[in-house]
C-alpha cells in the first residue's frame, strides 16, 4: 500500500521536466524538500516520539526504489533519512534526539555526513580533520570533499579526530549546525559525470567552534565504532539504488525494442535481443532476491559487513553491465540525452565507487575466507 501511494505521489509531484531542471541547476530546490516533509517522507524511519513517521528500513527501501524509478538519482533524501537521522536516533543522547530529529523530519534541517577528505576515502583512520576540546566547546579544523547535500545542508555530522594519538579510538562524530557557524565555508558544487541534481561539495572548517554537547553520544572516541556499525546499511542502500537502476533500464529498453523496427522486424524479434535481455532479466532477478534477503537480514539484525559488501559490489557491478547492455539496444539513440537510458548510463557509474569501491568490498569479503 505504501509503495502504491508513494508511486502516485512522486509521479504527480516530480515529473521528468522538473527533475531535468534540478539536473541543470546542479541542486534540488529547497521547495522539493519541503514537499517531501509535508508528505511525511522525511524522517520516514524516525520514531513517532521524535516527530517521525515511525517506519523502518523497509519503508526507506521502498522510497529508495521509487526515487530511482522516476530518475531522481542524486537527490540526497536517503542519506538524510536512513543515514544521518539514524546516526542521531541510534547513537545520540536523548537531548540530542529532541533537539535535532523534529527539525530533520520537518525539513527545517537538511542533513549531510562529512567523512571523505582529499587524502582519505575508504581509510577513515587516515582523516586529518581535528576537533580539539576547548572548555565547553570543540574547535573543528579540516577539509572534506565529495559531500552529498553539501550546498544545502544545515546539519552536518563531521567525522573528526578528537584524539590524534589514539588511532581508531580517537575518532568522533560531531554535529555542526551551519547557520551562523563562524569559520564554516562551502566550496564549489562539484561538477560530476552523473547524479547532476545532487549537490556534492567541498566543505571547509576553519576553527569552527561548536558546543561539546554536539558530540554524538556524549563520549569521545566512539566515532569509528558508530561508523562501522552503520556502513553495512549504507552499502545495502547502494545495492538497492543499483537494483532500481537495473529495473528502470530494463523497463525502458523493453518498451523501446517492442516498438523499434529494423529490417522489417521489431528489435525484440531478433534472437540476439532476446538472449541479451534474457541474461539481463536473469541477473536482475538474482540481484532482487539477494537484496531482499539482505533487507530481511538487516531487519533481523543479522546483516554482517561481508554480506553487505557482497551486495554492494555485485549489484553495482551488474547494474553497470546491464545499463550498458540496455543502452546498446537503443543504438545511436541511446547516446542521446532525449532518452532516459543515457542519464542512467551516467548515474550508474559511481555506484561502484562511493560507499566503498568494488576493490575495497572485495578486500573486506576476502578477510572472511580464513574464518
Amino acid at each position: 500500500m505504501f509503495d502504491d501511494s508513494l508511486a502516485r505521489l512522486l509521479a504527480d509531484r516530480f515529473p521528468p521536466d522538473r527533475l531535468a531542471g534540478w539536473r541543470d541547476a546542479g541542486v534540488v530546490e529547497r521547495a522539493a524538500w519541503d514537499e517531501m516533509a509535508k508528505a511525511g517522507l522525511l524522517g520516514l524511519s524516525v520514531s513517532a516520539d521524535h516527530g517521525g513517521a515511525g517506519g523502518d528500513f523497509r519503508h526507506e527501501a521502498v522510497l529508495l526504489r521509487r526515487l530511482g524509478l522516476i530518475g531522481a538519482e542524486g537527490w540526497g533524501v536517503p542519506l538524510h533519512n536512513a543515514i544521518c537521522a539514524a546516526y542521531i536516533e541510534k547513537y545520540g543522547a536523548e537531548e540530542q534526539r529532541r533537539r535535532w530529529l523534529p527539525r530533520i523530519v520537518s525539513g527545517q534541517l537538511i542533513c549531510a555526513i562529512a567523512m571523505t577528505e582529499p587524502g582519505a576515502g575508504s581509510d577513515l583512520q587516515g582523516i586529518r580533520t581535528r576537533a580539539r576540546r576547548d572548555g565547553d566547546d570543540y574547535v573543528i579544523s579540516g577539509q572534506k570533499t565529495f559531500i552529498t547535500n553539501g550546498q544545502l545542508a544545515d546539519l552536518i555530522i563531521v567525522v573528526a579526530k578528537t584524539d590524534p594519538d589514539a588511532g581508531s579510538k580517537g575518532i568522533s562524530l560531531i554535529v555542526v549546525e551551519t547557520a551562523g557557524a563562524e569559520g564554516f565555508r562551502r566550496g564549489r558544487n562539484l561538477d560530476k559525470v552523473g547524479l547532476e541534481m545532487g549537490d556534492t561539495s567541498e566543505l571547509f572548517f576553519d576553527e569552527v567552534r561548536v558546543p561539546a554537547d554536539n558530540l554524538i553520544g556524549g563520549e569521545p572516541g566512539q566515532g569509528l565504532y558508530q561508523l562501522m556499525k552503520e556502513l553495512p546499511k549504507e552499502r545495502l542502500i547502494i545495492a538497492i539504488e543499483s537494483l532500481a537502476l537495473i529495473e528502470s533500464a530494463l523497463d525502458h529498453t523493453l518498451a523501446y525494442v517492442r516498438e523499434r523496427k529494423a529490417f522489417g522486424k521489431r528489435l525484440l524479434d531478433f534472437q540476439n535481443t532476446q538472449f541479451v535481455l534474457a541474461e539481463c532479466k536473469t541477473e536482475a532477478t538474482v540481484a532482487r532476491s539477494f537484496v531482499d534477503d539482505c533487507i530481511e537480514r538487516y531487519m533481523a539484525g543479522t546483516l554482517d559487513a561481508a554480506t553487505a559488501s557482497m551486495a554492494k559490489y555485485w549489484v553495482s557491478e551488474r547494474a553497470q553491465h546491464i545499463v550498458d547492455a540496455c543502452l546498446q539496444m537503443f543504438g545511436g539513440y541511446g547516446f542521446m540525452n532525449d532518452y532516459p537510458i543515457a542519464q542512467m548510463y551516467r548515474d550508474v557509474r559511481v555506484k561502484r565507487i562511493y560507499g566503498g569501491t568494488t576493490e575495497i568490498m572485495k578486500l573486506l569479503i576476502a578477510r572472511t575466507l580464513e574464518a
